[in-house]
């Protein structure tokens, strides 16, 4: 079985970076002492708020991106169609609707257990090609350092904007924030961002940037607006010709 053959991801850090069929029952996880939420303000490349570290794992910026992208799509698991009653939109909404969430027990935990299914029909994302084994291996770590509600600076020293690689800035960025809702066989508004030459179309369009910068139903959809380093960096890149650097 897949969730088995896990285990021996879990003491790897990686970096690299909706609907279920088995039934999510609502429940707040016992005997859990949860950080407060984090309240780095991550608008700015400055020496404000906590340096992300390669050793930690961290919700707000690797975990719920995931979530939200993949998981809270229209009649899925968002806060108005709330399906099964598991809402993913939140750190507080994941710990009080999903079953035994904090559990190191892949087979308890609810979360992992559907995001391991081999059964298509009841895995997670459902209609959807499964997470990439570095994205559950990131979720795993999350969960084996406390499933902590954190959060770190990424521009921590400086907002640095010279030489925006699409390698390395703007290919993970889409992964890790569009690709939810934009692959698969029927991607939202019929746009698929799984390769460079889509990407490439909506950056010359000029759709790509004006989508991320309105100032309502803004991309990524359901999730908060990219900070103004982001988007500085992915306007230097744009600006830039969008090249496959």
């Amino acid at each position: 079985m897949q969730r088995y053959a896990l285990f021996t991801f879990l003491l790897v850090i990686s970096l690299s970076s909706a609907m279920p069929a088995c039934k999510h029952d609502p429940a707040l996880p016992g005997g859990i002492d949860p950080d407060p939420t984090d309240t780095t303000d991550t608008s700015t490349g400055d020496n404000t708020g906590v340096p992300c570290s390669p050793d930690s794992v961290y919700f707000e910026n690797q975990v719920l991106p995931i979530l939200v992208s993949y998981c809270t799509e229209s009649g899925c698991h968002n806060e108005a169609d709330r399906r099964e009653g598991v809402v993913l939109t939140s750190y507080q909404n994941l710990m009080a609707t999903v079953k035994n969430v904090t559990s190191n027990n892949w087979d308890k935990n609810e979360l992992m257990a559907v995001l391991l299914e081999d059964d298509p029909d009841k895995r997670m994302p459902y209609q959807k090609p499964a997470l990439s084994q570095a994205q559950i291996n990131l979720i795993a770590t999350w969960l084996e350092q406390g499933a902590k509600n954190n959060g770190c600076n990424e521009n921590y020293g400086a907002c640095d904007t010279v030489n925006v690689r699409y390698s390395a800035f703007v290919r993970p960025l889409i992964q890790a924030k569009c690709q939810g809702c934009h692959s698969g066989n029927s991607p939202q508004g019929g746009i698929n961002l799984t390769n460079y030459s889509n990407v490439k179309t909506l950056a010359s369009n000029g759709k790509l940037y004006a989508a991320v910068t309105r100032s309502v139903n803004w991309m990524p959809s359901g999730g908060p607006k990219l900070d103004p380093c982001t988007l500085s960096k992915l306007k230097a890149w744009l600006d830039a010709g969008a090249p496959e650097n």
